[in-house]
């Protein structure tokens, strides 16, 4: 990829603007996700599905997202980084309106694959600007920005929640929303790197499978993503039904992850430049299996509290890594993230579903030890996100193209 001929030289200020343009993006992003999900209730009972048709329905998202994430990479070396950001994120924040608009359950099904899709090729846009952003800057910028991330997704929830709370018709709700976020998103790429191929460049392909660098780097990602879906999804019922504590106390479990993982999101930055991606995730790794040691064996809500705390915290910064380091471990990045993402995505929509049947099967606390066993799997596995590391560059060569900041230590 090269720079638009219009742009003279990648000046440090230009890269610094690049960077709050793609948090932007990010926090746009995760505003649509926290949109839709205060809704999915009035989605619910709008569309007259019962609680496992929604779970089916539900299943689609994460089905269009794993399909089309590997278009990203095409998308970007027709039209340039920029103008198919600009384009993805569009029709990202504009497919809000169409899960609220389904009558039934077929059509919610394919408005929802589209809502899926869509999300999934700007995501791997996004994240493959925020890896060359980080490259140029030569510091950890990719857990701030999946931060970022986060806090958009408890803005939107938090607009959602008044919504609902005032009996407000997703429909209006998410027109509205769509319309603010997709001129705020068309504002923010305005500043983000407008990379373009060479001329000589052949085009990724549309369909391929992902590099043997993506797949075991995904494999770290999975790990991560299931502790996160599974804790997310059951913290409360864990605390309710094992803890037998109130559903107040139980629903404060979730929201205090949820600001647990963007808090240590927005800070891992400077512990990764300080430390290094690998010895990051291996301490992540240890906290967030103390943490799980903790739910499955504490005798108080407390302390389950307390190791849903850790869970959260120690694998908070371990998918903006593995994002990093597929964007460097190969010389298609777009093709590497949509790897890594399609199966992290994989990993968040079988995590709740594994959780509940394994909890049938067995009980709540067997499943916890599910997540505990591939919580210790960050510990083994932080290795292969050797690639998230920079070597040192001297001061006057930090950013420019083609500079040591660019490539992945040996």
């Amino acid at each position: 990829m090269t720079t638009d001929p219009t742009d003279t030289a990648f000046g440090m200020e230009q890269v610094r603007r690049a960077r709050f343009a793609v948090a932007a993006v990010f926090t746009v992003h995760g505003a649509v996700t926290g949109s839709f999900a205060t809704r999915v209730p009035w989605i619910q009972d709008h569309a007259g599905v019962s609680a496992g048709q929604l779970g089916l329905a539900l299943a689609f998202p994460a089905i269009g997202a794993s399909l089309a994430m590997p278009l990203a990479g095409a998308i970007s070396h027709r039209f340039g980084a920029k103008t198919a950001l600009r384009g993805l994120l569009a029709l990202w924040t504009l497919a809000l309106i169409l899960p609220a608009t389904a009558p039934d359950l077929v059509t919610l099904c394919a408005a929802l694959f589209v809502y899926g899709a869509t999300a999934g090729m700007s995501d791997v846009a996004m994240n493959a600007l925020g890896v060359e952003v980080e490259n140029r800057l030569d510091k950890s910028i990719m857990s701030g920005l999946h931060g970022m991330w986060s806090v958009g997704a408890l803005i939107g929830s938090a607009a959602g929640t008044v919504a609902a709370h005032l009996g407000a018709d997703a429909r209006l709700h998410h027109t509205l929303a769509a319309l603010v976020l997709t001129v705020l998103g068309l504002i923010a790429c305005r500043g983000v790197l407008d990379l373009r191929s060479e001329p000589d460049e052949e085009p990724p392909p549309r369909f391929t499978l992902p590099p043997k660098s993506a797949l075991i780097i995904g494999a770290v990602g999975f790990c991560a993503v299931f502790a996160e879906g599974a804790s997310l999804d059951w913290s409360a019922v864990y605390l309710r039904d094992i803890m037998d504590t109130s559903a107040g106390l139980a629903a404060a479990s979730t929201t205090a992850f949820a600001l647990t993982m963007a808090v240590a999101r927005i800070a891992g930055d400077k512990v990764v430049d300080r430390f290094g991606a690998v010895r990051t995730v291996r301490v992540g790794g240890v906290l967030a299996t103390v943490g799980g040691l903790l739910v499955v064996a504490s005798p108080n809500a407390v302390l389950a509290m307390c190791g849903f705390g850790l869970l959260g915290l120690g694998v908070a910064v371990v998918v903006p890594l593995a994002f990093a380091a597929a964007g460097r471990s190969g010389p298609n990045p777009s093709q590497a993230i949509a790897g890594v993402a399609t199966i992290t995505y994989t990993s968040g929509l079988i995590a709740p579903s594994a959780i509940g049947s394994l909890a049938e099967a067995t009980s709540l606390v067997v499943s916890f030890g599910l997540v505990t066993v591939l919580a210790f799997g960050l510990v083994l596995g932080a290795g292969v996100l050797r690639a998230g590391d920079r070597r040192p560059v001297p001061s006057s060569d930090a950013g420019a193209p083609g500079s040591a900041a660019a490539e992945p230590r040996p």
